[in-house]
């Protein structure tokens, strides 16, 4: 199959009416949008990514460009998980970069990403936050395909992500690991053999003077099969959320329980993704 050069642009506004909608669309294989979906009792656009071609191959080069604008509020999410194919030779690459306004909201929440054995990926993303933009961006990447035995086969799979904060670096963080690499450290955390893992960024205001309260309700999560840790980004708005989970039932039930627990300080996270 040949190499892909995918690209997908496009923008979050807000109508006079309040409603958000997108504009400035752009898109080629293998990004594809699927026809957005105003909730009007959340007053939240939902837009699903979607790849008609099932998966990433090697030599696959994408390109993800998201604005969200003042006033807008928007969750992103896929119809199923992100799949990195094997590959003989050759990488995947993928670039994103977001940016969230002043007094915006964007959820970034796709299924979760499977190595297939033997592949090699890249993902660099970059989130550019206005000093009163909210946020919940969540990553989530599973093993491998654990059905067909496939547990910790990858090559290689790094993960880049840079945040910056009304134009302040908050994170910059590198993950590079073997699926062998990988496995190795999960088991010495004793996470197990199927272990998920996800990397999410939590901002807005709302969230300074109930630090306290939200951080409390996500460490209550936290038990045997689930750990979590929270992280201040350098004192400002923003903080970083890492969860491992013993196996794929137990990660979507902590995106669940996480959002629940957030809810009452991001009242968007109480939008029930199944709308889609």
């Amino acid at each position: 199959m040949a190499e892909l050069a995918g690209h997908l642009n496009f923008r979050a506004v807000p109508r006079a009416d309040g409603q958000t909608v997108l504009q400035d669309q752009s898109f080629r294989a293998p990004f594809h949008l699927s026809k957005p979906y105003w909730d009007p009792e959340a007053r939240i656009l939902m837009v699903q990514v979607v790849n008609p071609t099932a998966g990433i191959l090697a030599g696959d080069e994408l390109e993800l460009r998201l604005g969200v604008e003042r006033g807008a509020a928007l969750i992103v999410t896929t119809p199923g998980a992100s799949r990195v194919f094997t590959m003989r030779h050759g990488a995947a690459l993928a670039r994103q970069q977001i940016s969230v306004a002043d007094d915006a909201w964007l959820e970034w929440i796709p299924e979760p990403l499977v190595t297939h054995r033997a592949s090699t990926f890249r993902q660099i993303t970059r989130l550019d936050l206005g000093a009163s933009a909210s946020l919940f961006y969540a990553d989530q990447w599973m093993p491998g395909r654990l059905g067909h035995g496939e547990a910790w086969a990858w090559s290689q799979l790094e993960l880049h992500l840079e945040v910056r904060q009304a134009n302040r670096l908050v994170l910059c963080e590198r993950m590079a690991a073997s699926g062998p690499e990988l496995r190795e450290l999960a088991a010495f955390h004793g996470s197990g053999n199927e272990a998920c893992f996800l990397n999410a960024v939590l901002a807005g205001p709302a969230l300074v003077p109930a630090e306290g309260t939200w951080r409390i309700a996500l460490e209550r999560l936290q038990q045997p099969g689930l750990w979590l840790g929270v992280s201040s980004l350098s004192g400002q708005a923003a903080w970083s959320l890492k969860v491992v989970t013993e196996n794929p039932l137990r990660l979507r039930e902590s995106v669940h329980a996480i959002r629940a627990a957030l809810a009452p300080h991001l009242p968007y996270l109480a939008t029930d993704l199944r709308k889609l």
